[in-house]
């Protein structure tokens, strides 16, 4: 074990960054990264960057609800980050009647700005390595179990010794390298965040899922929160008497804009990668995972879509469980294309097979690197029918039949569905009955369900017992006629009927009421499927961690980065174009004009342009925020390393200051999350110019530029 830990301390110490590649570890920033960031044109010291004991620009990153990035831009609170990512809570304070997701929403004083009831920030305060205490007392030939078993051990104690040492904080001990490295991550979260500002979905969703994922793009994906606090500036409950946070670090704002080659840096909490994923993985996210998502997600946002460009109210209802599905699919999509057209899977044969030449002529078999590859083989190769089969019964049952859910309100486990003998807070649960059932649409469900149960019969090779005992048995195989029942019948279906089971509660009417039934089979086979995978997981496990260490051996002078895991990193690059393909060059930035050129009446909810940005733009009223030849920047092109987690994060220029929001990546490096391409990937951000003029001259809400600090 001495050994590992010594590896990895070693590429913290001795190493400078090469390429563009990578998500980094702040705490490792002055060792590793500076000397190559000044190199690139940054002026700013590592100690500004990141500070153990003092503020730092890291103290102005946020985690924004559960999976985006935020900054705060202004001593009062102020917030920003993608449009995409406040869409949940647009939508939430949404109705017919007040529709922010389709007219926008802007605040024109703090007592207008909107509580967003569930959305929850957290700031990092201490980052701590932890290593020598989680893996100090492991053995360096622990079996996997004994390895689980002693870590888990201690990530508890360290769990304990840091929440007595930082009261009221929020406590996260993450892995590193496959396990061969952890860090403690101490958080305070504040829970009173308020709407101030949104734009227009022809503005922040312009482009819908045509453009996602490409470039040229002209979407203003923004949104401003704002965080308040109690009268000690500590986290306080929503209340009327909390005060805007008062921010010791906020990003002063650039309006000087980009030119190629500029020096560029992200700060945010990327959500995951694989690069350390092998040839098996790939050959496995290829045929199967990708294939499966791909076909269960577009059958059932084709659905969605139908009724939502139907009707206002279910427009509203699924808006953002649309875009939150569509993204992933059309990722998984871009992620094949570009795996396959690259060639990535060579690329990691080849990796794979140096790696074991090294191991058998370098290491005994007792330390675990000569055998990791076969380990992960056959792990793969063990996991990939059960995981399947697991992943079908998440995508098309758990994530896409929403009537399978109000009934996890009543049972005390979904693992083996109990159903509770009372209900302990009665009027909590009908508020949380009520808070589902205003995004849910059971006609919509109903068709959706119709759809999944079909599809499922049709490629699952073992069904959930429901098919047999009540589908085949009572209905004949009918899976339409089963579904309409299971709607007619079931209190679920209705919100109504739902709220009355509360106050005439009873366990025998849940365990017999027919969306139970159906939940509880599948989550039956869930669970089944769930344990199948443990030993085969725990093998993987192994031959991972061994895999990345013994990679780290074997190259002690490359620049090695952990995979993303939702902590918090940085990036640096250069803003550049790039070429897609023989005979393309794509510019680095896009203007104003483009979105006015890509207006489509025959595509009205994606291609709408409001008639006050036309009006804007045939004045070339573009104020302080046109660049150098007078034209209105949207978005710009970077070749910083992000993934999903980065929605949101600011982009800084060489002096820490905002130039633009990252928001999405390219199509044709949507391989990125498994194999870094240098050549082709590249961030798209929402230039800062484009966001302070839709607030200030389309949306007339100038008042919260006076907040703000400019360069």
């Amino acid at each position: 074990m001495k050994k590992i830990l010594l590896l990895v301390a070693a590429v913290g110490m001795t190493l400078t960054a090469a390429a563009d590649e990578g998500m980094w570890l702040l705490p490792y920033l002055q060792k590793m990264n500076i000397k190559n960031m000044k190199e690139r044109g940054c002026r700013l010291s590592a100690e500004e960057i990141y500070s153990i004991d003092h503020s730092s620009l890291k103290d102005a990153i946020v985690i924004f609800g559960g999976g985006c990035t935020g900054e705060i831009v202004s001593p009062e609170g102020l917030l920003f980050t993608n449009h995409h990512c406040g869409y949940g809570s647009i939508q939430s304070l949404s109705s017919v009647e007040h529709d922010y997701l389709k007219n926008g929403f802007w605040a024109m004083s703090q007592a207008e700005e909107l509580p967003a009831p569930g959305l929850e920030v957290r700031f990092i305060r201490k980052i701590a390595d932890v290593t020598p205490e989680v893996m100090g007392n492991v053995p360096s030939i622990a079996s996997q179990q004994e390895y689980d078993r002693i870590t888990r051990e201690n990530i508890a104690a360290v769990k304990e010794r840091l929440r007595k040492e930082n009261p009221d904080m929020e406590i996260d001990v993450e892995s590193f390298f496959g396990g061969n490295q952890f860090f403690a991550f101490v958080m305070e979260v504040y829970t009173d965040v308020r709407l101030v500002g949104a734009p227009p979905s022809s503005i922040g969703k312009f482009g819908g899922d045509t453009d996602n994922w490409m470039w040229p793009r002209h979407t203003g994906d923004f949104s401003i929160f704002r965080v308040y606090a109690g009268k000690d500036n500590r986290p306080a409950d929503y209340s009327p008497e909390n005060r805007p946070y008062k921010a010791e670090k906020f990003l002063k704002i650039s309006l000087d804009g980009v030119d190629e080659g500029d020096f560029a840096m992200v700060m945010g909490f990327p959500g995951s990668t694989e690069r350390y994923a092998t040839s098996y993985e790939i050959d496995n996210l290829l045929k199967v995972e990708n294939p499966q998502r791909i076909a269960i997600r577009g059958e059932r946002q084709a659905i969605l879509w139908k009724d939502m460009t139907a009707s206002d109210a279910i427009r509203i209802q699924y808006a953002s469980k649309y875009a939150s599905s569509s993204n992933y699919w059309k990722n998984s999509i871009g992620m094949s294309r570009g795996i396959e057209k690259l060639d990535v899977k060579a690329r990691k044969e080849a990796q794979e097979a140096s790696f074991q030449a090294w191991a058998e002529k370098n290491t005994l078999p007792e330390e675990g690197y000569i055998d990791a590859l076969d380990k992960i083989r056959l792990s793969v190769e063990q996991m990939s029918p059960v995981a399947a089969a697991r992943q079908y019964l998440a995508e098309a049952f758990l994530a896409s039949v929403e009537l399978l859910s109000p009934s996890r309100f009543f049972v005390g486990s979904m693992a083996n569905m109990d159903v509770k003998e009372t209900l302990a807070d009665p009027a909590e649960l009908k508020t949380r009955l009520s808070n589902w059932y205003k995004n849910y649409s059971p006609s919509t469900d109903r068709k959706v369900a119709k759809r999944m149960l079909t599809m499922a019969r049709e490629n699952m090779r073992e069904l959930p017992t429901f098919y047999a005992e009540i589908v085949d048995k009572d209905f004949g195989g009918d899976i339409d006629a089963y579904v309409d029942y299971v709607y007619d019948h079931s209190v679920f279906a209705s919100e109504e009927k739902a709220l009355a089971l509360v106050d005439d509660y009873s366990p025998e009417k849940v365990a017999s009421d027919p969306a139970v039934l159906m939940a509880k089979s599948v989550m039956e086979q869930f669970q089944a499927l769930s344990k199948a995978l443990k030993e085969p997981r725990e093998l993987f496990n192994e031959g991972h961690r061994k895999y990345i260490a013994g990679l780290m051996r074997q190259n002690p002078a490359k620049a090695w980065a952990s995979d993303a895991n939702f902590t918090i990193r940085l990036t640096y690059g250069r803003v550049l174009p790039y070429s897609p393909a023989d005979g393309i060059e794509y510019n680095y930035y896009t203007t104003l004009k483009g979105v006015m050129e890509k207006e489509n009446p025959d595509n009205p909810q994606e291609f709408t342009v409001p008639e006050r940005l036309k009006e804007l733009y045939a004045a070339k009223d573009f104020g302080r925020y046109a660049n150098k030849k007078g034209e209105l920047p949207v978005a710009f092109l970077a070749d910083c390393d992000i993934t999903g987690g980065n929605s949101g994060s600011p982009v800084m220029n060489d002096r820490g200051a905002l130039i633009g929001l990252a928001f999405d990546g390219n199509w044709e490096a949507m391989s990125g999350d498994i194999a870094f391409e240098p050549d082709l990937q590249r961030m798209i951000a929402v230039d800062i110019r484009y966001v302070l003029f839709v607030v200030d001259k389309f949306a007339g809400a100038g008042w919260l530029l006076d907040e703000l600090q400019f360069e």
